[in-house]
C-alpha cells in the first residue's frame, strides 16, 4: 500500500488487529507488513467498521486510501448483496478527481483484496474504453474511477448505481476545483438512500462547500480532522527566494545543479509556462518533462513511470498534476510560480515529506506572483523563511530555439474548381 508506507513516528498506538476487522482483510493488511494504524485510520476505522459515515480531513500520504479500502472490504464481507443486483452492478463505487489517483487506489485495493476475492474494476477517461467496459460487464464488486467515464458507462446501461452499498469520495475539495460536483450529485442521487448505504468522504480541507456536500448526501457523518492546526507537515523545509522574472530560470537551473534532483517536482501556474520551462531545462542539461491535464493518457502514464523509477529526474506540472499523483520519495518541490490559491500551495508541497519522511519546498516570489504570498502565509499560519540570492547563482544559460509557430488562422489552400460555361463544359468548341 504505497500511501500507507509509514515511518514509526507517523503511526498511532492503535493496532489493526484490535479493531475487529474481518479476517480476510486483516490477513491482507498483515501480509502487506502493517500492524499499527496511522492517525486518520485510527480515528475513522472504528466508526466506519460499524457502518457509520465518515467525513475525514487528511493530507495526502497519511493513509486515508487504506482507511476507506479496509472499511469497504469489511462492510461488503459482513453484508449481503442487494437482491436485485446483477453481477455487473457494483456494490461499492469509489470516485477520484484524477486518473492517476484512481489508478493508485485500484493498485492499493489489489494488495488488500488478496484474500477477500472481490472483483475490482477501474474506469477512467483517455484510454482503454472497450477494455474497461468489458471488465465491468464481466462482473464487478468495487468500481473505482473518475466521474466522467463512470457516468458514461452507466448511461449506456453497462451497470446500475441502485445496488451500491458503499460510496467513497476521495479528495472532495479537488472535485469542486475540477468542476465535477454536478457529476458527483448525479451519481449519489441514483444510489440507494444515504441511510441505506455506507458513505465515506475524504478531503485535504473540510471547507464549507465540502461539508455542505457531506450533509446533503451522507447519513449524519462523523467529522474527523487530523491535526487541523498543522496545515503543512513539520518535516518540510520551506524557503522562498525573490527573483525578478528574468532571474527565475537561471536560479532554478543553478539550484537543480547544486542538488541531487532525483524526483523533483516543479510547479507552474500555466500550461504554456510548463512547456517553455521544459525547453529551457533541457537546453541547459537538466532532463525534464512537462505534465498537464491535456497530455494524452499514454504519455502521462509513461512520464509517471519514468519519474517513479528515477529515469526522469524533474517533472514539471500545473496544479492539475499536483493532486492525485501518488509518487513516493519526492525529494524537492519547487513553486516556480506561487499559486493563486493558497490551498494549492499546501497541496503542492505535500508531494514531498510524505508518510513521515523529510523534504524541501522551494518557492520563487517573482514580479508576477509575489502578491500571492500574504494569502499563503496567512493560510499556513507562519512566514516563509527568506533566502537571499547569491549573484554567483545566476548563471548564464543557453536559450533554446523557439518551437515552430503554428498559424491557426492560415486556411488550407482551396481546391480550384473548373469554371462552368460554354467554353468549359467538357466539350470541345467547334
Amino acid at each position: 500500500m504505497s500511501e500507507n508506507e509509514m515511518s514509526e513516528t507517523h503511526l498511532s498506538q492503535v493496532r489493526f488487529d484490535s479493531l475487529g476487522i474481518a479476517e480476510p482483510v486483516l490477513k491482507g493488511i498483515r501480509e502487506a507488513g502493517f500492524d499499527h494504524c496511522t492517525p486518520i485510520q485510527a480515528e475513522t476505522l472504528p466508526v466506519a467498521l460499524q457502518g457509520g459515515d465518515v467525513a475525514g480531513q487528511a493530507q495526502t500520504g497519511t493513509g486515508k486510501t487504506a482507511a476507506f479500502l479496509v472499511a469497504t472490504f469489511h462492510h461488503l464481507l459482513r453484508t449481503k448483496p442487494l437482491a436485485q443486483r446483477r453481477p455487473c452492478d457494483p456494490r461499492a463505487v469509489m470516485l477520484a478527481p484524477t486518473r492517476e489517483l484512481a489508478v493508485q487506489i485500484h493498485k492499493d485495493a489489489e494488495v488488500l483484496n488478496r484474500y477477500t476475492g472481490f472483483a475490482l474494476a477501474l474506469a477512467y477517461g483517455g484510454t482503454d474504453y472497450e477494455k474497461q467496459r468489458r471488465k465491468i460487464e464481466q462482473g464487478v464488486d468495487i468500481l473505482i474511477g473518475t466521474p466522467g467515464r463512470i457516468i458514461d458507462y452507466a448511461r449506456q446501461g453497462v451497470f446500475r448505481f441502485n445496488c451500491a452499498q458503499v460510496a467513497v469520495l476521495d479528495e472532495a475539495d479537488r472535485m469542486f476545483d475540477l468542476g465535477f460536483i454536478k457529476d458527483i450529485r448525479y451519481v449519489l442521487r441514483r444510489m440507494p438512500a444515504a441511510e441505506q448505504r455506507m458513505n465515506m468522504l475524504f478531503s485535504a480541507t473540510l471547507s464549507h462547500r465540502v461539508l455542505e456536500l457531506a450533509y446533503e448526501h451522507m447519513n449524519e457523518p462523523q467529522l474527523v480532522r487530523i491535526d487541523p492546526e498543522q496545515i503543512t507537515p513539520e518535516n518540510i523545509r520551506q524557503i522562498i527566494y525573490f527573483p525578478s522574472n528574468r532571474e527565475k530560470i537561471p536560479l532554478l537551473v543553478s539550484l537543480l545543479r547544486r542538488m541531487d534532483p532525483r524526483r523533483t517536482m516543479v510547479f507552474v501556474n500555466r500550461r504554456r509556462e510548463a512547456d517553455r520551462l521544459q525547453r529551457f531545462l533541457e537546453a541547459n542539461g537538466v532532463h525534464a518533462e512537462a505534465i498537464s491535464g491535456d497530455v494524452p493518457q499514454s504519455k502521462r502514464q509513461r512520464l509517471v513511470r519514468e519519474f517513479q523509477s528515477g529515469a526522469l529526474p524533474v517533472l514539471i506540472g500545473t496544479d492539475v498534476a499536483s493532486r492525485g499523483l501518488h509518487i513516493p520519495g519526492v525529494s524537492h518541490v519547487f513553486n516556480f510560480d506561487l499559486p493563486d490559491d493558497a490551498e494549492d500551495y499546501v497541496h503542492r508541497i505535500g508531494r514531498t515529506a510524505r508518510a513521515g519522511a523529510e523534504g524541501d519546498a522551494i518557492s520563487f516570489g517573482c514580479e508576477d506572483y509575489a502578491q500571492n504570498l500574504p494569502a499563503i502565509e496567512e493560510f499556513v499560519g507562519y512566514k516563509l523563511p527568506v533566502e537571499s540570492i547569491d549573484p554567483a547563482m545566476l548563471l548564464d544559460i543557453k536559450i533554446p530555439p523557439r518551437p515552430p509557430r503554428r498559424d491557426t488562422n492560415k486556411r488550407p489552400p482551396r481546391k480550384r474548381q473548373p469554371r462552368r460555361g460554354p467554353k468549359h463544359d467538357g466539350r470541345r468548341k467547334k
